[in-house]
């Protein structure tokens, strides 16, 4: 990396980034691994997992270079963070320190480390618990995120038929804005129909990110079958009817498509 950003014979496509412009290529790389991993083909992981890891080397070296950070003292506060983090497996706050019987509570585990991320978000002078959850986030993945932060502090429902009526309520409302024909208020209305999904996803334990995806996945299963069906039979999915495309999804669902 460090040969690549020389300003003499370096790469000029390296050269000239900063932190923001390789900001959509982190995510994208983030995404592809996502992918590969989804898909279970281990060459192609290791292969992201090394697009990855070059995005932290390449951030890394912009660190060295304005002499604010490197490599290294990043890979050193992952370590400090993740034994201080884990006093379960440290007892002591060193590498080296073991625990006689490890603790199987992982509800208390789990109390511990929201205990101690709330301390080092005071030691950073964040004034909400929400402060650092990050804005880009993808929208479901922020709102699970903003949903179980708040749920911290006790602000969520005793019950998941709260979370229920509160998804039906939004429903209506959001039938009632079409009604009206109010595109501004439909907009968002639909938001408060998608964030009460995503905590109710909280209570039935689902990630709704996860959830969506592999829907998405099915759907793109289904439909290629349509397309493909319909490739045999001479005729484009334009050139069919809704009730033969209809018949054709029913189909590939029969087939555990």
């Amino acid at each position: 990396m460090s040969r690549l950003r020389d300003p003499e014979d370096g790469c000029p496509w390296d050269r000239v980034q900063d932190f923001s412009t390789i900001v959509p290529h982190t995510i994208e790389e983030s995404y592809e691994l996502a992918d590969a991993i989804e898909q279970g083909d281990m060459q192609h992981i290791r292969e992201e997992l090394g697009d990855v890891l070059f995005q932290v080397v390449f951030y890394s070296q912009l660190g060295k270079e304005q002499e604010r950070f490197d490599f290294a003292s990043v890979t050193s506060d992952l370590v400090a963070k993740l034994v201080r983090r884990h006093p379960h497996v440290f007892p002591e706050g060193t590498l080296s320190s073991r625990v006689g019987e490890q603790t199987k509570d992982t509800e208390a585990i789990k109390q511990t480390w929201e205990a101690i991320k709330s301390t080092e978000r005071a030691g950073k002078q964040q004034q909400s618990v929400l402060d650092d959850v990050p804005a880009a986030f993808p929208a479901l993945i922020r709102a699970t995120k903003l949903q179980k932060r708040a749920a911290q502090t006790g602000f969520d429902w005793e019950h998941i038929d709260g979370a229920l009526a509160k998804l039906k309520e939004e429903v209506d409302e959001l039938i009632e804005a079409r009604e009206q024909q109010s595109q501004q208020q439909i907009e968002a209305e639909l938001g408060d129909v998608l964030f009460s999904v995503v905590n109710l996803s909280r209570y039935l334990n689902v990630d709704a990110e996860s959830s969506l995806r592999a829907t998405n996945k099915k759907f793109e299963n289904r439909f290629k079958y349509i397309e493909r069906v319909l490739e045999r039979r001479g005729v484009t999915p334009e050139q069919s009817s809704l009730a033969e495309m209809d018949a054709l999804w029913d189909e590939a669902k029969k087939k555990g498509i």
